[in-house]
């Protein structure tokens, strides 16, 4: 008898499922870790670092200004059906809580000042973008600015600023900004509104003033309104651009006398600049030596 053929045993059934990456957990242990890790990070830093304060505070102003942005442009629309200078009074009550989480405070005198009936053209000294917050705590009612073109283009923030009724000038075409000054001359008495404006033309943080630029006085004098003059007191003790720090602070705004124009020409342009230059300086500076900003107090 043959002996029983054995068939030989099959080989063991391997799985084709490639086990687990081992690269694939930790990715997974650093995801979930991270939101716990930079909660306990940012205050560390907040505490530590005055660089990290300095760029946390900047990126926080200018995201949640695009944010207050997208929430201000449609009750905008609702409220005035689109471009309009009353739409002011929405973005001024949106955005006048932004101090307290930049740890600022606004000191402000001489409000009878801003009583004045009619159209006029406020003037201002311009250290940075923080302006625009104290710019917001006086803002009188129909009243907008005049800003360069490029801010038009800051995606929601842009948006809003054209909808407020803000005119944008082109600060590399003289010809172009003459003419925007003549108009919007001509609109403040049709549409009796203000114009806050800021004749350095640029950001200014060197502890003075910088010389006028005459676009702001030649549209009082075209439109024959007075001129109110507002002096920003120094930001210097607690932000600093260079130096990468932003402190908490008080930012003391001082509204000066109105500057008459009626019966003013062409020609006394010059002399009006240079008086309005010399009242917001010699405010300035008093304010720099009775003042030091610095961190609030409550």
């Amino acid at each position: 008898m043959f002996d029983r053929l054995t068939a030989p045993p099959l080989p063991e059934h391997r799985s084709r499922t490639p086990p687990s990456s081992p690269c694939h957990l930790p990715a997974m242990d650093v995801l979930l870790w991270m939101p716990p890790l930079l909660l306990l990070l940012v205050p560390l830093l907040l505490w530590t670092s005055s660089t990290f304060v300095f760029y946390f505070k900047k990126c926080f102003y200018v995201a949640w200004m695009m944010v207050l942005a997208l929430v201000a442009i449609p009750l905008c629309i609702l409220k005035s059906g689109g471009r309009d200078v009353e739409n002011m009074r929405i973005i001024r009550s949106i955005v006048r809580h932004v101090k307290y989480f930049l740890g600022l405070r606004f000191e402000v005198s001489g409000w009878e000042h801003l009583q004045t009936k009619g159209p006029y053209v406020i003037i201002s000294n311009h250290q940075s973008s923080l302006d625009v917050l104290g710019l917001m705590e006086i803002l009188p009612d129909r009243c907008t600015m005049i800003a360069k073109k490029e801010l038009i283009y800051a995606g929601t923030v842009g948006l809003i600023c054209w909808l407020g009724g803000i005119v944008f000038i082109n600060r590399k075409k003289t010809s172009d900004a003459k003419s925007v000054m003549a108009d919007a001359a001509q609109t403040m008495l049709d549409e009796q509104i203000r114009l806050w404006v800021f004749p350095e033309g640029t950001r200014n943080q060197r502890g003075d003033l910088l010389p006028f630029k005459k676009g702001a006085f030649h549209l009082a004098v075209q439109a024959q309104v007075p001129i109110i003059p507002v002096v920003f007191s120094s930001y210097r003790s607690f932000y600093l651009r260079k130096e990468k720090q932003f402190k908490s602070g008080t930012i003391r705004l001082k509204i000066l006398p109105k500057i008459e124009t009626k019966g003013m020409a062409s020609e006394d342009v010059a002399s009006l600049a240079d008086k309005s230059f010399d009242v917001m300086r010699s405010a300035f500076l008093d304010a720099a030596k009775t003042h030091s900003n610095g961190p609030v107090r409550h």
